[in-house]
Parts: C-alpha cells; sequence; structure tokens
C-alpha cells in the first residue's frame, strides 16, 4: 500500500530517498518522512501531508547529510495522519529506524508487554512495536535482533531498517508484503516497487517471505529466517523508465488509457500461433480440464470486475460451473474446494492480501490454482501451480484501467483455450472466436480516436450528485467497473445495476435530471433494455447510452446521447464499453479538479486485510 526506498552508496541519501518515494507517490499515502546516519547518530525528519511538505522541510533533502537511510510515505492504519504517527518510527533509545508496509496483527500484545518492561511508546502506530523490538532484542547483533523480533510479529511486513550501530548498513525483510533490492554500482537500494529505483539501476532481487537481506555499499548478503546464507539470482527489468512517466500526458491514468491497444497487442498476439491458442507454461491437459467440477474465480476491486465478465465467458464457451467470489469474503464463506476445482486468482500487483489467504486456502484444500498478475516474481505468481502474465507494463495511475483490459483478454485466452482442448467450440466457430480477439487492438484505438464525444458529455454532467449504471448480461458486468472508475476518481456517488432489477427498488432513486449510463452491446437482449430505458426516461431520467454502431438508431431513439463501440462477440463486448467509460470517469473528475492519479483515501495496491 505504502511506499518505502532506501539507499547506501557514494551519494547523499536524501535526495535519492526523496526521488524514490517521489516515484511512488501513486501508491496512495498521507504522510512521508525520511530517517538518515548523519554520522553522529540516525536522524529521522517525518510530516504529515503531501511528499512536497517534507522536500520543502529539507530543502529537497540538501539539509540532511548522509549516504545511508530509508525514507517511507504512509497510508494510515494504526493511528490518525500525524508527524508522530509518520515513518519512519524509532526506538526508545533511538537505536533503532524502521520503515514498515504491512499490518501487525499482534502489535498490541506486544506493545502491552515491552510496556511492562518499561518501554515508552511515543506513536499509535503498530510499526513502533517492530522498532522497539529490535533494541529489546539487540545485544549487538541487528541479524539475530531481526531473526527474533519477526518470530514474535504476527501480520504482514515489509520491513527498511537502520541502526545507529552499524552505520554502513541498511537491513530489509518481508512477508506477505513486496519488497525488492535494487543492486547498483558502489550503491544499493530497497524498495517496495521497482519503479522507485530505476533510474538507477535496472537489475533487481525480489524478497521471498521472510528473507532477510544486508545491505552494504559494495554488496549485498541475503539470509533466510534463521540467518543461514542464501542465493538471489538477479532479474533485470525490461520496460523503460519512460514507461513509468508521462510522457506529455497530464495524467498517468490518461496516459494508460491510450496505452490499452498497445497493451492487448502484447497480451495477444504471442499467444495466438497457427490459429490456435498457446499459453506457455501452463501445465493443464485436457484430462484435468475434463475432471474439473468447478471453477471459481476470486479477486478483489477491478479485477473482480474482471472475473464478473468472465464467469460469462467461462460458462458460455464451456458449460462448467462458475462462481466468481470477493476475495476478502472468499475464505470466511467456508468454500467447498477440492482436487476437481480450479481456482483462478486474478491480481494486477501479485500481492494483494486478501487474494494471496484466497489462493493459500484453494492450495490447502487441494484445489489447482492459476494465477492471472503482471508483476513478475510476485508473491501470488510464485504460489500458484500455474501462471500467465499480463505483460501490461506499470500502471501509475491508482485508478486501474490497462490493467483491466489485459485481464480481460486473459480470461478470454483460457476460457478459449479450455474450449480448444476439450473440442468444446466447432473448428470455425473458434477460429472466428480467435479472431474476433485479435482485432480487440485495433478495435480499442478506433474506440479511444472519438473521445471529444465523452469529453463533451463530461462537461455536461461533471457536476451531477448521482449516477446509475444499468446493463444486462456482460453489460451489467462491464457496468461495474465503470460505476468504480467514476466513484473511485471523480468521488461523484455511482452505482451499478443490472437493469432488471430496476423494478424492484433501485427505480425510486430517479428524479428528474438524474443521470443514467445504459449500457446496450448485448444483442439479445437490446429490447428488453429499450424497457427499461423507457422507466427511466418516464421519470425524468437523462441517459447516455453505450451501443453498437448497427443498434444506434434503434437506441437513439430512447436516449439523449449515443457512443458507439466497435461490434465484437458478445462475451467480449466489455473490452469495448468499458473504454469510453474510462474516459468519461476521468474527464468527470478533471473538470472537478479531482486529484485523478491519486484520489484520496485510496492506494494502488492494497497488500492489508
Amino acid at each position: 500500500m505504502c511506499g518505502i526506498v532506501g539507499y547506501i552508496g557514494e551519494e547523499q541519501a536524501a535526495p535519492v530517498l526523496l526521488e524514490g518515494l517521489k516515484r511512488l507517490e501513486y501508491r496512495g499515502y498521507d504522510s512521508a518522512g525520511v530517517a538518515v546516519y548523519t554520522g553522529s547518530g540516525v536522524q529521522v525528519v517525518k510530516s504529515k501531508g503531501r511528499l512536497s511538505v517534507l522536500e520543502g522541510i529539507l530543502h529537497e533533502g540538501e539539509d540532511l547529510p548522509g549516504r545511508v537511510g530509508i525514507g517511507h510515505t504512509r497510508w494510515a492504519t494504526h493511528g490518525a495522519p500525524s508527524d508522530v504517527n509518520s515513518h519512519p518510527q524509532v526506538s526508545d533509545g533511538g537505536l533503532f529506524a524502521v520503515v514498515h508496509n504491512g499490518i501487525i496483527e499482534n502489535y498490541l500484545e506486544l506493545k502491552n508487554h515491552l510496556k511492562r518492561r518499561g518501554v515508552a511508546f511515543a506513536s499509535d502506530t503498530d510499526t513502533e512495536v517492530v522498532a522497539q523490538l529490535l533494541e529489546y532484542y539487540y545485544q549487538g547483533d541487528v541479524l539475530d535482533a531481526i531473526r527474533q523480533a519477526i518470530q514474535r510479529v504476527e501480520g504482514s511486513y515489509a520491513l527498511g531498517v537502520i541502526c545507529a550501530h552499524c552505520p554502513e548498513k541498511v537491513f530489509a525483510v518481508r512477508k506477505d508484503s513486496p519488497l525488492i533490492v535494487g543492486l547498483g554500482q558502489g550503491e544499493n537500494f530497497i524498495a517496495s516497487d521497482v519503479t522507485a529505483v530505476l533510474s538507477h539501476t535496472r537489475t533487481i532481487c525480489r524478497l521471498n517471505d521472510q528473507e532477510i537481506a544486508v545491505l552494504e555499499q559494495d554488496g549485498v548478503r541475503f539470509y533466510d529466517r534463521d540467518l543461514e546464507p542464501i542465493e538471489k539470482t538477479p532479474e533485470q527489468v525490461e520496460w523503460d523508465v519512460a514507461a513509468a512517466e508521462k510522457s506529455g500526458y497530464e495524467h498517468f491514468m490518461l496516459k494508460e488509457i491510450f496505452e490499452q491497444p498497445e497493451a492487448l497487442r502484447k497480451t495477444i498476439s504471442p499467444r495466438i500461433r497457427d490459429g490456435r491458442v498457446s499459453l506457455d507454461g501452463i501445465s493443464l491437459t485436457r484430462e484435468q480440464i475434463e475432471g474439473l467440477s468447478r471453477v471459481y474465480i476470486v479477486a478483489c476491486g477491478t479485477s473482480y470486475h474482471v472475473g464478473a465478465v468472465a464467469k460469462y465467458a467461462f460458462e458460455k464457451l464451456l458449460r462448467l460451473p462458475i462462481e466468481t467470489d470477493v476475495a476478502s469474503e472468499f475464505r470466511y464463506r467456508d468454500p467447498v474446494m477440492d482436487e476437481r476445482s480450479l481456482v483462478i486468482i486474478i491480481s494486477q500487483s501479485g500481492e494483494t492480501a486478501d487474494t494471496l489467504a484466497a489462493l493459500r486456502e484453494a492450495k490447502r484444500q487441494g484445489a489447482r490454482t492459476l494465477a492471472i498478475v503482471n508483476v513478475v516474481g510476485s508473491t501470488i505468481a510464485n504460489e500458484a501451480d500455474d501462471v500467465l502474465y499480463t505483460w501490461a507494463g506499470p500502471e501509475i495511475a491508482v485508478a486501474s484501467t490497462k490493467a483491466y483490459s489485459t485481464q480481460l483478454a486473459v480470461v478470454y485466452l483460457i476460457a478459449l483455450y479450455m474450449a480448444q482442448e476439450l473440442e468444446a467450440l466447432p473448428p470455425q466457430e473458434l477460429k472466428a472466436s480467435l479472431k474476433a480477439l485479435e482485432a480487440l487492438p485495433d478495435q480499442a484505438e478506433q474506440c479511444l480516436s472519438h473521445k471529444e464525444t465523452i469529453q463533451y458529455f463530461a462537461s455536461q454532467y461533471f457536476n451531477a450528485k448521482d449516477i446509475y449504471f444499468i446493463g444486462r448480461n456482460v453489460d451489467y458486468a462491464a457496468s461495474l467497473e465503470a460505476s468504480l472508475k467514476l466513484k473511485e476518481i471523480s468521488y461523484i456517488h455511482s452505482e451499478a445495476y443490472t437493469a432488471g432489477e430496476l423494478k424492484h427498488g433501485p427505480i425510486s432513486l430517479i428524479e428528474e435530471g438524474t443521470l443514467v449510463v445504459a449500457i446496450c452491446t448485448c444483442r439479445r437482449l437490446f429490447d428488453k433494455m429499450m424497457s427499461n430505458i423507457r422507466e427511466v426516461k418516464a421519470r425524468g431520467a437523462v441517459v447516455l447510452g453505450i451501443t453498437t454502431e448497427d443498434l444506434r438508431e434503434r437506441l437513439a431513439q430512447e436516449t439523449d446521447c449515443q457512443f458507439c463501440v466497435p461490434a465484437t462477440l458478445d462475451f467480449m463486448l466489455p473490452s469495448m464499453s468499458i473504454l469510453p467509460l474510462q474516459l468519461f470517469a476521468y474527464y468527470a473528475a478533471g473538470m472537478k479538479g479531482c486529484d485523478i492519479d491519486k484520489p484520496r483515501n485510496l492506494a494502488k495496491s492494497v497488500t492489508v486485510e
């Protein structure tokens, strides 16, 4: 959720830390701070508010000398946003400074234990417990203090640590929260995301659970939880730093919306060969697919909406029972799984806490797991039986766009792969489906080229108090994501309803001038949608209709404005209908003056439950 950066090297640490934290602003935060070893001890400077406040205090880092340090942008979980609760947190004797992502679940028990032994606490955070534990256990060996501390804490953590007695080292350890080590020449880094270090190095190592890294200027050593040395194989980051920059766009979100055609090409093209779906690395055989009794699709937020679309695609193509679950609820409803179950886990970061917990529960019950993620080497990717990467490149804006589109493409590929292996579709129908899938990138490009229509419509309704999205079948699944995008970044209250449910309650919310967005791309349900549109129009609603060109004339008879998307197979229509509605959310938020890339209270990667 939050951002961690650590540095040791020849340069002044504070400017490097601030630069890295700036690249992590997209993750969401409410305060920021740094700790640097200055020669006389560890000096901590932190403040509530945006990173610019901290930069002003430090004059871009120039006022804080020292070549070893850690930095953090915090999103409050324990304790309100404040200067005191900001990270880094420092131990009672000032010996240890700690930055932390995650949640220490037994922090109160540990805090009370330490207070009974005379330890004084300054903050309300769970993180301070870690700093105090380290000093409590420290007997001259920092590694041993870390070993003992992580044996006591329960929950999730990515920790960066510096110690006044070890001024030439930075320590790092993680469990269930991402942390990478960047390897440079005469300098080394830690970070919660590779974007923080990409301007300095492309060579990284990803820490696995309860692995410890000790960084010095000239090298890095790795240990397991028992302090046994381990070898890590570095990986090279292939995408360019420009991919994490705005490249002339006003916001990352707009850039990422327009990156979707190319992202779709990278996701789809390598996986269709000689008229067949080829999923390299996927070991699902025909016999295993035939033996499946049920498929679960488990995810959170935008990825859950991908699962909502996937349910229609899988059931249509495979005639196999599909359950789509919100990951945060999955474990707690006692799902019934066995070796005949396939659990598809979807997560952009590959670190989403609830989704990771669902994956582990599925494996515990013996189910087969298949992950769809964007980040190579992430925890979910490593722990799933099979993994398919979306290859979307970095997504910086908190509101997901190209991750959604590429995840959709991957679920289409999986559904068509399974149908292909089962021979569930006639050859000509499979061929037509693959052709439609390959056409999606060009169709997305075509759709986005008409942004002015949506921009104008947004200018008329960006001050709306309530907006409702309706649809049927896959159009309803798409409306869930469209509504989420709008509320995430514009703070306009919006809801998505299956259109057939209007008369069961929600229609009471419609009054004169209420905006209703009706997604009407599903041809076989088009007439029913027209009836639902008439219902809201009769009560004074203004209706924006999203449809395909061949249905536009009929839709125009019932709606106030129409936007046409390219036609494709029914189950792929959400890949088109979402595009104008991403733009609608973006333009509405911009006209309201909202912080589009960093909406309030939200974080990019949710690594706590």
